[in-house]
C-alpha cells in the first residue's frame, strides 16, 4: 500500500493541474480582444479588414494594405459577472456510507474588475513588395480567486494564467491581388493555481495546495490575402503552441491521519494550446460602408486528457474530452462624415467544453456577442477607435469528482455539483498612428 503522502500529492496537485489546462484553453480564455477597431463589428473583419496595424495579429500577409509606417495600440476592460448555484455538493468519509454535504457561498466575486488587456502591433512597407510586422500581446489568459468558504472550493479556489506573446512577421505581395505572410510565435506562459484539500473527517480542517509553473515556447502562423475588385478575402491559420511546464507544488494544513500529506515538490505537466483556423470576407465598393464576415474553427478535440508527472510518483491522468469547437460573426461600418466612423457587428462563439468535464475554474458555455464602436480622426496621421461589447454566456450543469487517496484506507471523495451562467461587458480603445 502507498503512503497517503503520495497519493496526497498525486491526486490533489492533479486536481490543480488539471484545470490550469482548461482556462487556458476554454472559448472564453482565447483572449481574440486584440483590437478596439474589431471589437467594435465583433470581429467580424479579422483576417481580412487589413485597417490597422493589428492584422499582424490577425492575418500577416494582409499588411501588404498598409502604407508606410502604422502603429496601435489596444487596452481592453473586461468585466465578467458570474454565479454558481450548490446544487448538491457533498463528500464521502472515510470507512462509512454517509455523504454529508459540502456548505460554503457562492464563492464571491471571483473575477478582477476589470480585467484588463492591452495589446502594440507595428507594421513597416520595406518596399513595393516586402513589409515588416511586430505584435506583442496575451493570446490566453485568466484571473479568478473565489472565496475561502466557497462550496466549490475542493474543484478550485484561486486560477491564474498569464501568456505574453512576441510575434515577428513578414509579409510580401505576389500580385496586386495576392499576398502571403507569416509570424513566429515566441510565448511565455505563467500559471498559478490553489485549490482546498478537504480534511479527513467533515468537520476537521482543510488543507491547501498551491501550484505554480512556467515555460517559453515557440511556433507559428501564416496566411494569405486575396482581393477581386471589391470583395477582400483572408486565410490564416495559427499553428498549436506546445508549452512543457516545470514548477512546484505544496500541499500544507492537513492535519490527524493525513498530516503526512503535507508536501512539498515538483511537477511537470504538457500545456498545448490549439490550432486555429480563421476564414474572413470583407465586401468594400469604395463608397461609405462596408461589410464584413468570419468563420473561426478551433482544434480542441484533441485535448483529450491531461497527464501530469510529478517527481518520484506516478503519472496522474484526467479525461478532458473536449470537442472541436467554432464561431461565426458578421458587422459592418459606415463612414458618417471625413473623420467619423461607426460600425456594429455580432458573434456566436461555441464553448469546447462538454456536461460532466466543465470545472468551476472555467464556468464556461456558447457565447454570443453585440458590440458597437466608433473611430474618429484626430488628423490625417492619429485615430482614436472606441467600442463597447456585450456577450451573453449560456448557463451549464458543473459536475466534478475527485478521489483523495485512492488506494489507501483514507480513500474518499468530494462531488461539486452547481450550475453556473454569467454575462460579460467590454470596453476597448485603440489608438492608431500612419507614417
Amino acid at each position: 500500500m502507498e503512503k497517503p503522502t503520495s497519493f496526497a500529492v498525486r491526486i490533489a496537485a492533479a486536481a490543480a493541474l488539471f484545470s490550469v489546462h482548461a482556462p487556458a484553453m476554454a472559448g472564453g480564455y482565447y483572449i481574440q480582444e486584440q483590437s478596439a477597431k474589431e471589437t467594435g463589428r465583433a470581429y467580424s473583419g479579422d483576417a481580412a479588414a487589413a485597417d490597422s496595424a493589428a492584422t499582424v495579429f490577425f492575418n500577416p500577409a494582409a499588411m501588404t494594405e498598409l502604407e508606410g509606417l502604422n502603429l496601435d495600440a489596444n487596452v481592453h476592460a473586461i468585466f465578467v459577472t458570474t454565479n454558481h448555484e450548490n446544487r448538491g455538493s457533498f463528500r464521502t468519509v472515510p470507512g462509512s456510507a454517509s455523504t454529508p454535504g459540502i456548505t460554503g457561498n457562492g464563492g464571491g466575486t471571483p473575477f478582477p474588475q476589470p480585467l484588463v488587456v492591452p495589446s502594440s502591433y507595428a507594421s513597416y512597407q520595406v518596399d513595393d513588395r516586402l513589409w515588416l510586422g511586430l505584435a506583442v500581446f496575451s493570446p490566453y489568459g485568466l484571473m479568478a480567486e473565489y472565496d475561502e468558504d466557497f462550496f466549490g472550493r475542493y474543484d478550485s479556489r484561486r486560477s491564474e494564467l498569464f501568456t505574453l506573446n512576441v510575434q515577428p512577421s513578414v509579409a510580401y505581395k505576389l500580385s496586386d491581388n495576392v499576398s502571403i505572410g507569416g509570424g513566429v510565435d515566441i510565448q511565455y506562459a505563467k500559471v498559478h493555481l490553489t485549490s482546498a484539500v478537504p480534511g479527513f473527517l467533515p468537520g476537521d480542517p482543510d488543507g491547501f495546495l498551491d501550484v505554480t509553473g512556467d515555460d517559453i515556447s515557440m511556433s507559428w502562423n501564416a496566411g494569405i490575402f486575396l482581393k477581386s475588385g471589391a470583395l477582400r478575402a483572408g486565410l490564416h491559420y495559427r499553428n498549436e503552441m506546445k508549452h512543457e511546464l516545470e514548477g512546484d507544488f505544496v500541499v500544507t494544513g492537513l492535519t490527524g491521519p493525513l498530516a503526512g500529506a503535507n508536501v512539498a515538490t515538483s511537477v511537470d505537466a504538457d500545456l498545448n494550446l490549439p490550432d486555429i483556423a480563421t476564414l474572413s470576407l470583407a465586401y468594400d465598393n469604395g463608397g461609405p460602408g462596408r461589410l464584413y464576415a468570419t468563420a473561426r474553427w478551433y482544434d480542441w478535440s484533441d485535448f483529450e486528457e491531461i497527464r501530469l508527472e510529478p517527481l518520484g510518483l506516478d503519472d496522474a491522468v484526467n479525461t478532458q474530452n473536449y470537442k472541436d469547437s467554432w464561431s461565426v460573426a458578421v458587422g459592418g461600418e459606415y463612414d458618417v462624415s471625413e473623420r467619423l466612423t461607426l460600425r456594429t457587428g455580432t458573434m456566436f462563439d461555441a464553448t469546447p467544453t462538454q456536461d460532466g468535464f466543465r470545472t468551476t475554474r472555467v464556468p464556461d458555455g456558447d457565447r454570443t456577442w453585440l458590440s458597437a464602436g466608433a473611430t474618429y480622426k484626430l488628423t490625417d496621421h492619429m485615430e482614436v477607435n472606441l467600442a463597447y461589447a456585450h456577450i451573453w454566456m449560456e448557463s451549464g450543469p458543473i459536475t466534478r469528482t475527485e478521489t483523495f487517496f485512492d488506494g489507501t484506507p483514507a480513500v474518499f471523495t468530494t462531488d461539486t455539483r452547481s450550475r453556473t451562467g454569467g454575462n460579460i461587458d467590454m470596453v476597448s480603445i485603440g489608438v492608431s498612428s500612419r507614417f
